[in-house]
């Protein structure tokens, strides 16, 4: 997994958790709704942290939180 990877299936996770659909994400959160489709579809090469603080407002959580899984953990370093 890379970090795209993570990061979308993150936003999948909490929604899921938060039984809130892509639309609803985009409302709460001021986030175009194609941005989030862009991420969530892996087509936006670098989400920047801009976008990603709106998400975690929008999930009420801060940017840690949204970073603190197993998942980022282990990724793997992307400079070789």
């Amino acid at each position: 997994m890379n970090t795209r990877e993570a990061i979308a299936e993150r936003i999948h996770e909490l929604c899921r958790e938060r039984k809130i659909t892509a639309n609803k994400l985009s409302t709460i959160s001021a986030v175009p709704q194609a941005t989030i489709k862009s991420i969530l579809n892996g087509e936006s090469q670098n989400p920047g942290v801009v976008t990603i603080k709106k998400l975690c407002d929008g999930f009420e959580i801060t940017l840690g939180e949204f970073f603190s899984t197993l998942a980022f953990d282990s990724l793997e370093q992307e400079i070789k």
